[in-house]
């Protein structure tokens, strides 16, 4: 066979590259001719994957239960993918920002239409069942979830709603220890801890103590005060950052809380949560006010967070 221009150009850049490494391009050939093709199921490590589903229990919908928090999980890896190439970028301009966070957008507008998926797919009466072999695991202990968050905003404005002026000066370490979500785990009929918490601080407490200290000056609203103190505050930029904080802040917790209603009320008392957690009001936004970028709401949009999508939602 003839080697082509084309083909002796890339063999001489190859050549080049080999060199400048100190390899020997030859060796590299003769790796290339012995190689097996690459296959679909193995690059994707498919049988792998499709092996991480454990029931605990012999209900068939349990399976849905853990495929589909697993399809949240790659989710939320791909979100905090976005969050570290932006809060990474030392050139940052609005152009970049914003392109990453439509991106963010659509896995969580993914996340938001596909959870009738799970809570559609079960059986009420076989939910009831097995989540009790799962205390105290819960959904509740996404790390992941946590660290978008911390990326997202000022720690300050994670912390709970009452303590935010008090602390507002605080330390990371200081303000961790009244995060928002500690008062959505603690026993309905105590307000101790519980384990679901006590499992969880232990796991990510540092780690995210870590990364908020990480992120003071980089997490997203701060880069975008940073960009409009140069102008660069584009609508665009603007609209996405109001779109996040609603799928964050107002969606994602919502489809929550209606999946809690109809899985978790029954009269003439609440059935308790996987894990204790107090999902009657750490769940609907509008009690948590839980907002990542305050100065690009009104205060009318504020005073009403979240309160006309729970309505409309419950009224489905």
């Amino acid at each position: 066979m003839d080697i082509t221009p084309e083909i002796a150009e890339r063999l001489a850049q190859l050549q080049q590259k080999y060199e400048a490494m100190g390899q020997d391009m030859t060796s590299y050939l003769d790796g290339l001719l012995h190689a097996d093709f690459l296959t679909y199921w193995d690059y994707i490590h498919l049988d792998t994957l499709l092996s991480l589903q454990n029931p605990k229990t012999p209900f068939p919908d349990e399976e849905i239960f853990i495929m589909y928090h697993q399809i949240t999980e790659l989710y939320f890896k791909l979100v905090l993918h976005e969050c570290k190439q932006i809060a990474g970028n030392e050139q940052l301009t609005a152009e970049f920002f914003t392109t990453r966070l439509k991106r963010v957008n659509r896995y969580f507008d993914a996340l938001t239409q596909s959870f009738s998926i799970m809570v559609d797919g079960m059986e009420k009466e076989q939910f009831l069942k097995f989540r009790m072999s799962l205390l105290p695991a819960s959904g509740f202990q996404s790390g992941q979830y946590r660290m978008i968050e911390i990326y997202a905003t000022d720690f300050i404005n994670l912390i709970a709603k009452d303590k935010r002026q008090e602390l507002r000066v605080a330390t990371i370490e200081e303000q961790f220890e009244y995060i928002y979500w500690k008062f959505g785990a603690t026993e309905l009929s105590t307000g101790k801890k519980t384990l679901t918490i006590k499992q969880f601080e232990k796991k990510y407490a540092q780690t995210f103590i870590n990364l908020g200290k990480a992120n003071i000056t980089s997490n997203f609203n701060k880069l975008y005060q940073q960009l409009a103190a140069n102008g660069q505050n584009t609508p665009e930029l603007k609209s996405q950052l109001r779109s996040f904080d609603v799928h964050v802040n107002v969606n994602w917790p919502l489809v929550h809380y209606k999946s809690a209603v109809r899985y978790l009320h029954r009269e003439p008392e609440e059935i308790k949560a996987t894990g204790g957690t107090n999902w009657q009001k750490y769940l609907p936004p509008r009690f948590q006010k839980r907002i990542f970028y305050p100065d690009l709401w009104s205060a009318e949009e504020i005073e009403n967070w979240g309160k006309g999508w729970v309505e409309d939602a419950l009224a489905l």
